[in-house]
């Protein structure tokens, strides 16, 4: 128990803000914040994961990579680190950037850090580096994001941008009060809304859902998996084939035209390229009209069911919602395109509570009204390479320096990449087909990584620099569409020898004569005062009254002003299309993109189209493995933050990540509820502990992403992890040639139950740590 009357300190993370208060014997307590009214369940993560044996205490160097110098090696991921003095550490990594400067240029380091550290506005590790790295003269960077970096390519040729969709369509409130049938692709699940970049103060959405089935707003939940809508939203249910949903939305499309439903006064002054897409649906190219008959068999929903369906929707205010899960696949543009197509020829774009929404479900400030306010935040400076990948193709650019790529219209070539230097972020979280990723990081010549915990991607480096946890620093933070800025104080000393990033990097700036670019003379806390003074004369000068830093940082919180009750962009548009035009070629909603066509991409034409998955239980690969994995964001966790954490062990089953799976499915393979099985492709295998369920399709298991990547050693390129990471089993295989995106969500597997001994779960617990010898002394 906490002391009566020890104070408790604020702060803020991705998961929302809470309060902390410090336990005699180094504990904490976390409390929510009391004006959340759905605090998330991942602050049962914090307190055990602060003091975990996986922390990392000192910098440590890979054996191989301290005897023989840098280059490619084989040995990363399983070889003992030696511990070395700070000093040591930051002299072997500036020599190393100088080396790789001199000899390869630039472009070869690669700026890599994509990822969720502190949700603070200084602290942030990705900032902090490139801006490091733009100093140190620039450095290959990254673009778009694992979780969206389909749609972001995609909707601008379609509506002008992609924030006209992510964050310009109805709020929450205003689809309670008017939307009166939401058809939800991929479901709303509320597992996803307590996270948000930067946090939220205020977890809303939980009770905007309670308040559409207070109202008795009708929803049709079209996902292969319940779970994807609260059980508490009576819906209806289709459980449709995974990676079909295109073919449902081509044949309600088919049903609007045969039927005389769909909106031609809409379609004609709003939208480009319907005609042709309509020809699409008729058949007059391919002779196969994309009718209810032909859709019921692919996605598995009775032809009659997707007409009534057709029908509802042109009868009511309806809201067609895709969550980002369903780009995140083979031809994931498609399910974006065809819904946006689906909702124009309803004719609601625009409408309060109608039209088209991306995301509801998929993040915590989707859909919400708080403010959209400028934040203070630290500029990462000018880089100078202009080199870079989709971020989702990180592997490719490893393994083929030199090979060419197309994306969004243009062809590239991979940089042949000499140093990856990568600061809060997990690649073996989020990236796809781990074994085919391990060997590429066996390529580089050094991987540096500044992480908190012994995280794969720690394991794979050469030289890993121990980081502060946000809870032992101080920082300012608050997300996108936040009711409060939030004064993260510091509520515990650094574990170990921990250093924050920004001193990490000061340090090394020192050493190659940058220190005082980079610092600009300021302190951490100096950073923070600037910060805010900068952000506090803006908001004066739109009208705010602000406190000054003292008063905020004392009170620990400031209230944001509130924002506009809804949206206005679409419904600018609908207004005058005219003197609100989109920013697309046409001016207007582009359900044929004459840009798209004309890039040639077989695998995303101009206009939205069935193109059948390359894994998909209709596919000749499903005789050999015929389950259909999921592979979607975990509930117990922030992607693979804290998996070390109590909220997140609890949702292990005998130690490994939890397994969803049909009874029937189980039956017919001999397996029983708790138990563990292999769950393998010809990529790779895991290990999972079985969750019986009737809330999922028969054909169909789920297995969340986020477990911490655990090879069991000799298991070779195609590995078994002992604990559950899913991504031993996804391809890694772009969405289309447009965007390159992240295509993680589905893999075919076979699962059956394993007998054998069970390999031990070791991520829990550091690697090989060998004490220093006299080229490791030196505390920095």
């Amino acid at each position: 128990m906490s002391e009566p009357g020890r104070p408790a300190t604020p702060t803020t993370s991705h998961w929302g803000a809470f309060r902390v208060r410090a336990e005699p014997g180094g504990g904490i307590e976390v409390m929510a914040h009391p004006d959340d009214p759905a605090p998330s369940p991942l602050l049962g993560n914090v307190p055990g994961g602060l003091r975990h044996a996986t922390r990392v205490a000192r910098p440590a160097v890979r054996r191989g990579w301290l005897e023989n110098g840098p280059g490619p090696s084989d040995r990363r991921g399983g070889e003992p680190f030696v511990e070395v003095g700070w000093d040591v550490a930051l002299d072997l990594l500036a020599a190393e950037l100088a080396r790789v400067r001199e000899s390869a240029g630039n472009e070869a380091i690669f700026g890599g850090s994509y990822g969720w550290a502190s949700a603070g506005r200084f602290h942030h590790a990705q900032g902090q580096l490139h801006r490091f790295l733009a100093l140190f003269g620039g450095y290959t960077s990254s673009r778009n994001s694992y979780s969206i970096g389909t749609s972001e390519v995609l909707l601008p040729h379609l509506v002008g941008s992609a924030g006209a969709v992510l964050r310009g369509a109805s709020s929450w409130p205003t689809i309670v009060a008017n939307t009166e049938l939401i058809v939800a692709f991929g479901g709303i699940p509320e597992k996803n809304v307590f996270v948000t970049p930067g946090g939220m103060t205020r977890h809303d959405t939980p009770g905007h859902l309670a308040a559409l089935a207070a109202r008795g707003t009708a929803i049709v939940l079209i996902s292969p998996l319940r779970g994807d809508l609260p059980e508490y939203l009576d819906a209806r249910w289709h459980p449709v084939i995974p990676g079909t949903d295109v073919a449902l939305m081509l044949g309600l499309a088919h049903t609007l035209v045969a039927e005389g439903l769909h909106d031609k006064g809409f379609l004609d002054r709003y939208c480009a390229g319907y005609d042709t897409f309509e020809g699409y649906l008729l058949g007059d190219a391919d002779g196969v009209p994309k009718d209810a008959s032909w859709a019921g068999p692919v996605c598995g929903i009775e032809p009659e069911a997707i007409r009534q369906l057709a029908r509802r929707m042109a009868a009511a205010r309806t809201l067609v919602t895709v969550t980002w899960s369903l780009q995140r696949a083979r031809h994931g543009e498609q399910p974006v395109w065809a819904a946006l197509a689906l909702a124009a020829m309803l004719g609601q774009i625009g409408l309060p509570g109608g039209g088209f929404g991306h995301g509801y479900g998929s993040m915590g400030d989707v859909g919400s009204e708080n403010p959209a306010l400028r934040l203070p935040t630290l500029h990462h400076g000018h880089n100078p390479v202009r080199t870079f990948i989709p971020v989702a193709r990180i592997a490719d650019m490893l393994r083929s320096p030199g090979a060419a790529y197309d994306y969004d219209g243009r062809r590239y070539t991979y940089p042949d990449i000499r140093l990856v230097y990568w600061a809060g972020g997990n690649p073996f979280h989020h990236h796809q087909d781990l074994g085919r990723l391990r060997t590429a990081f066996g390529r580089p010549d050094t991987i540096v990584v500044h992480e908190t915990h012994w995280t794969a991607t720690a394991r794979h480096a050469d030289i890993v620099l121990p980081a502060t946890m946000s809870l032992e620093r101080e920082d300012i933070g608050s997300g996108r569409r936040d009711t409060h800025l939030i004064a993260m104080h510091r509520a515990t000393a650094p574990a170990g020898q921990a250093r924050d990033d920004h001193d990490i990097l000061a340090a090394l700036a020192g050493r190659l004569g940058l220190g005082p670019a980079f610092t600009e003379g300021r302190t951490p806390r100096q950073w923070l005062e600037h910060l805010y003074g900068e952000w506090r004369d803006a908001m004066l000068g739109h009208g705010h009254q602000v406190p000054g830093f003292a008063e905020f940082w004392a009170a620990g919180e400031y209230r944001l002003p509130e924002g506009p009750a809804h949206f206005t962009l679409f419904e600018q548009f609908r207004a005058d299309p005219q003197r609100s035009p989109l920013r697309t070629p046409s001016g207007r909603i582009e359900i044929t993109s004459a840009t798209v066509a004309g890039f040639g991409y077989d695998d995303c034409p101009g206009h939205p189209v069935w193109l059948e998955p390359d894994e998909w239980l209709g596919s000749p690969r499903a005789r050999r493995f015929p389950l259909h994995l999921i592979a979607n964001q975990p509930a117990t966790r922030l992607h693979s933050q804290l998996d070390v954490g109590a909220t997140s062990q609890g949702g292990k089953v005998a130690g490994r990540e939890a397994l969803q799976m049909h009874p029937q499915d189980a039956a017919a393979r001999g397996i029983a509820a708790s138990d563990v099985v292999r769950v393998f492709n010809d990529r790779g295998a895991c290990l999972a502990g079985v969750v019986l369920t009737t809330a999922i399709r028969p054909g169909v298991v789920r297995l969340p992403t986020g477990a911490w990547f655990d090879p069991v050693p000799g298991t070779g390129p195609a590995p078994l992890c002992a604990h559950g990471n899913p991504n031993v089993l996804t391809p890694d295989v772009p969405s289309s040639r447009l965007s390159q995106g992240c295509a993680g969500q589905h893999a075919l597997v076979q699962a059956e139950r394993w007998t054998g001994p069970l390999p031990p779960v070791t991520v829990g617990a550091p690697p090989p740590l060998l004490p220093a010898g006299p080229v490791g002394e030196g505390g920095g």
